[in-house]
């Protein structure tokens, strides 16, 4: 086993994986930028080194700051997390170099399923059901328009080396697709490097089903059941469970087989995620992979009881997988909601600023993943995720009613915070019935109840706010309520 693990990120994950070191035994060293160095998981480290400026570009990015400093402390493994330099083959390249174990799959799986059209052509290979399309970068805009025509519109362009919504665009018909390919392929070359866009046929409004694989570097792969992540905003997941609504056991097992064969066909190791679109009808279809631990992994690891970055760590140092397939079950039903410090009232808009308060939620089946605390300044230069909140139940009813109850708990002050989006959600009749799709956050965006009705609320506001300007302009008035005999007597039986 490892004896010292560095944590090449930050924030809540940096926590997590610094939690699962200290549960093994292992010294736990965190690295933090300028802006990073009085973060939550500088705190909980054993070890903390600065490395570099703000900007993720010289710092959490800066590949050979984080291998010099790796040296330099003695650490023999780096876990990356997810983000930043977690699916870089070149990053995990330089770690073999340097002597240090990755924590992760091997760079020649990475490069293999990082370019989704590379992914595409193994997927083939290995029989495993995609969404038409073509599995190569388009040349011209007139095969596009050619390839478009067979398959028929709408079509969906996508960044061969993209991720979250980057470099994908919805092309809904024939006069919208040279410039729809023009701006994908600009889109994605500033994201990822790379403009080479590919085309596949469009499903409307889908479920976004993704199974969890782990494979040891023995020859052993085996899934953990699948997540619904189907309510998303441009492409980036906001609520994820599990087990699916949609998913019955029969289907579970046969996306989870299809999971390992495509795991399989990729040399893969290490945990790693399948993600399928199925439509209405309950047809499911590969559309990627992703090379790491995912943000939504404890609603896995409370349906399974498998601490994933525990197993991760154990397979890394040359471990067998401690169970079979036969022996993995699926016990009740977590719900996960990403909390960002941003403003969906105002487009999503990033918050940062200093958390002046801040009450998380506890108390049976509930769990926060967090990398924030009351005083800390939410930084400007970085994804605003502040924490995770995971509800855990015997069933899904159950499950959202802790959920419920937690986000009443939860207030984040200083900063604003998506916590009533999630209220929404709860309160949404298509959602309760396990029946999101991931159109259903747009469908809801039209008609905002916030901004629209609602009228009495508004007026009752109003009319507080007017009362207590009046007193304030009248202090005389106000101190002889304040004076009231009554008023003093009801606080005092209050607090009884």
């Amino acid at each position: 086993m490892f004896k010292k693990i560095l944590i090449a990120n930050r924030g809540e994950i940096a926590v997590r994986v610094i939690r699962a070191c200290h549960e093994l035994g292992i010294v736990a060293v965190a690295v933090y930028s300028e802006v990073d160095r009085t973060a939550l998981h500088v705190m909980k480290a054993d070890e903390a080194y600065g490395i570099g400026p703000a900007p993720a570009s010289e710092s959490y990015l800066n590949i050979e700051r984080i291998l010099e400093t790796a040296k330099r402390v003695g650490a023999d493994a780096i876990h990356p997390g997810y983000g930043f330099l977690s699916e870089n083959p070149r990053f995990a390249r330089a770690c073999r170099g340097a002597g240090i174990k990755f924590i992760g799959p091997s760079p020649e799986s990475m490069e293999l399923m990082g370019s989704k059209t590379r992914a595409r052509q193994q997927m083939e290979k290995a029989g495993v059901p995609f969404v038409p399309g073509t599995s190569r970068g388009l040349e011209s805009e007139e095969e596009a328009a050619q390839i478009a025509d067979q398959l028929g519109y709408p079509v969906m362009l996508k960044a061969a080396a993209g991720g979250g919504g980057k470099g994908m665009r919805l092309v809904s018909g024939k006069a919208d697709l040279g410039s729809a390919l023009e701006a994908a392929r600009s889109e994605a070359q500033r994201a990822f490097g790379d403009s080479e866009v590919y085309i596949e046929k469009a499903v409307i409004n889908p479920r976004h089903i993704e199974m969890q694989v782990l494979a040891d570097e023995h020859g052993n792969t085996v899934y953990l059941g699948e997540r619904d992540c189907s309510v998303q905003r441009r492409h980036q997941k906001v609520v994820e469970e599990s087990p699916s609504p949609a998913v019955n056991p029969d289907m579970r097992r046969r996306m989870g087989e299809i999971a390992v064969k495509a795991a399989e066909a990729a040399a893969y190791t290490n945990a790693g995620t399948i993600e399928f679109l199925a439509d209405q009808e309950g047809n499911f279809y590969f559309l990627e992979m992703n090379t790491r631990l995912q943000v939504e992994h404890p609603v896995t690891e409370l349906v399974t009881g498998k601490d994933l970055v525990h197993l991760q760590i154990r397979i890394a140092a040359g471990e067998k997988l401690p169970f079979r397939q036969q022996d993995v079950k699926m016990r009740g039903h977590a719900i996960e909601c990403r909390i960002y410090a941003e403003d969906p009232e105002n487009n999503y808009f990033p918050s940062p600023g200093k958390i002046t308060g801040l009450n998380e939620p506890s108390g049976p089946g509930i769990r926060v993943d967090s990398g924030v605390y009351a005083g800390w300044n939410v930084p400007l230069e970085y994804d605003p995720l502040l924490a995770k909140l995971i509800a855990y139940g015997e069933t899904r009813d159950e499950a959202m009613v802790k959920l419920s109850r937690a986000l009443h708990e939860y207030d984040v002050a200083g900063v604003k915070t998506n916590l009533r989006l999630f209220e929404r959600i709860l309160g949404n009749k298509q959602f309760a019935a396990g029946n999101a799709d991931t159109g259903l956050l747009a469908r809801m965006a039209e008609t905002n109840p916030t901004r629209d009705s609602h009228p009495d609320i508004a007026a009752i506001c109003a009319a507080v706010f007017r009362m207590m300007d009046s007193r304030a302009e009248n202090p005389v008035s106000a101190a002889s309520v304040e004076a009231s005999s009554w008023k003093k007597a009801s606080r005092i039986e209050g607090l009884r």
